[in-house]
Order: C-alpha cells, then structure tokens, then sequence
C-alpha cells in the first residue's frame, strides 16, 4: 500500500494540542497505534489493513510528525504527546483502548498507561525507550546532529538521494532489509518534516526534548499497571537491546507474554506485519475472553 493510499482516508479531530492526523479501519472495540520519531501514522498500515476485522483500529501521528498540525509554541515532548492522546481520545469519545507502541512511541506509551491507567483495555509494547534508555546510546549522535542544526540538511539528503536513508550511518541499522525500504515509504515519512520551516522546527524540538527523566519519572506508577501487556521485541537492535524487554516484564505487573522475534530489528511491525499481527490478535483474544 502506498502512503498516497494509506493517507486517502486521512482523518483530523482538534485538541487543545493541536489539529491530531489519524487513519482507521475496522470496527469493535477501538486499538490505538503509536509510531516514533521522524515516522508517523504509515508504520502501522499492515495492522489496520490486517486486523479490522478484530478492532477498530487507529494511527494516530504524533505532535511534530506526519500531517498533524500545531501552533509554534506548542509542547512537543514525550509527555505532552501522552497528554495529546487522551485528549485525542476525548475528541472522538473513546473510553478505552488496546494500545500499540513502537520506538519512542513506545515510550509515549507507558507515559499515557502510567498517567491515565483507567484508559487501557491492553497494552502491546515492541523496541522501545524504555526507563533510563532515552536516547539509547546509539540514537546519540543523531540527537547531537539535531542540537547542531543539521537536521534539514540531513533530511534533505536523505530524500533526494534514498541509499542515505538506508544507508549504516543513517536509518539502516533500524530494518532488518534496509534495501527493500521502497522510496514511497521514505517519502512518506521524512517529506511532512519538510513542507514549511516550522514543520522542521517542530521535529527539531521533539528530538531536542529527549531525555529521560519522562520514563524514569513514571516508573513507580509503571509498577502499578494491572492492564494485560504484551512485549515483543526484535533481538538484533541495537538501539533498545533485548534486556529492555526483561526490564519491561519485571516492571509492568500486568505482563501477560513477552515474545522475541529473533534478528528483527527495531522497525518489524511494518517487516515482519504477519507474525507481529498473529502475536496482537492472540494478545486481544485473550483480553476479551
């Protein structure tokens, strides 16, 4: 599917955040996906297309990411998306959720489970920030381009010559086939960040606010959360190493399975979508019996 497809039905609800972007699919209950940084709503297309028939579900992007819109002051960090998704959910008068998180939305993730617990029917958590591990050690010298200003140039580079984008030094390390990362789908993901100045402003100030106070902060209310949590995770990333998982187990009480898909890398939602979907409908089967 391409993103010209996917962003067809391109849905847009206000929020005291902002102008919030989302694609669904599906009916029954409602199943919220969380992308990452430089992505958006894209990443989870083979979950809608593939798992409408069991939820309704919804790709929400993220404040400074795919085609949300905000004002120029607006808070960009971790916590305030957490903040954003309920009122997100506010605006469209959904109660619960089996949540879906990957990367740093995976953070943003157990920030919203730690801050509105009440709101979540299940919690499903891959490759992920996770506690202390926010940037991991090898985003670092990404963050550090960022602080220095040369993001629009990286992200320029990156869409006119694609193999950049792919590339070791890049975005590479986070597929486990970088090569068969079609030019679509890197259009779809890094042109939003470059329509207009504040758009690239925006995505400089969500990765200026990295830090890990957000996740480290919330961990005595993690250890609180009964809601059914499922952790899958990719053992050969080498930004949130496999341990992260075992930390999220031992954390998160409501830990029901924790699954490893060996050699996956951080992005297999979207390379690996049928053992990854096979391993949510059996979680929210569980859930509802």
């Amino acid at each position: 599917m391409s993103g010209k497809t996917f962003y067809a039905g391109r849905r847009q609800v206000e929020t005291p955040s902002g102008t919030i972007s989302y694609v669904e699919h599906g009916s029954g209950p409602v199943a919220l996906f969380v992308h990452g940084v430089l992505l958006n709503s894209y990443l989870w297309r083979h979950q809608l297309a593939e798992l409408g028939n069991l939820r309704h579900c919804i790709a929400v992007d993220l404040l400074a990411h795919g085609d949300t819109e905000i004002a120029a002051d607006q808070d960009v960090s971790v916590t305030a998306n957490a903040h954003m998704l309920a009122q997100f959910l506010d605006a469209l008068h959904i109660d619960q959720v089996d949540l879906v998180g990957n990367d740093s939305g995976g953070g943003i993730c157990q920030i919203f489970a730690a801050l509105y617990p009440e709101r979540i029917r299940s919690l499903a958590l891959t490759n992920c920030d996770a506690h202390d591990n926010w940037p991991p050690e090898a985003f670092k010298p990404f963050v550090e381009m960022v602080a220095a200003g040369g993001l629009p140039q990286t992200l320029q580079a990156m869409l006119a010559d694609k193999t950049i984008y792919r590339s070791p030094q890049a975005l590479g390390p986070a597929y486990e086939r970088p090569e068969a990362v079609t030019d679509d789908t890197i259009d779809t993901y890094l042109q939003p960040h470059l329509r207009n100045a504040q758009r690239t402003r925006d995505i400089e100030r969500f990765v200026n606010a990295f830090d890990h106070r957000h996740t480290v902060g919330i961990e005595d209310r993690l250890r609180l959360l009964q809601a059914p949590t499922l952790i899958v995770w990719g053992t050969d990333d080498i930004y949130f190493d496999v341990q992260w998982s075992h930390w999220l187990q031992q954390t998160i009480p409501g830990t029901r399975k924790r699954v490893e898909f060996k050699e996956a890398r951080i992005f297999f939602p979207e390379e690996r979508p049928e053992e990854f979907n096979r391993e949510l409908k059996a979680h929210w089967t569980n859930v509802s019996a």
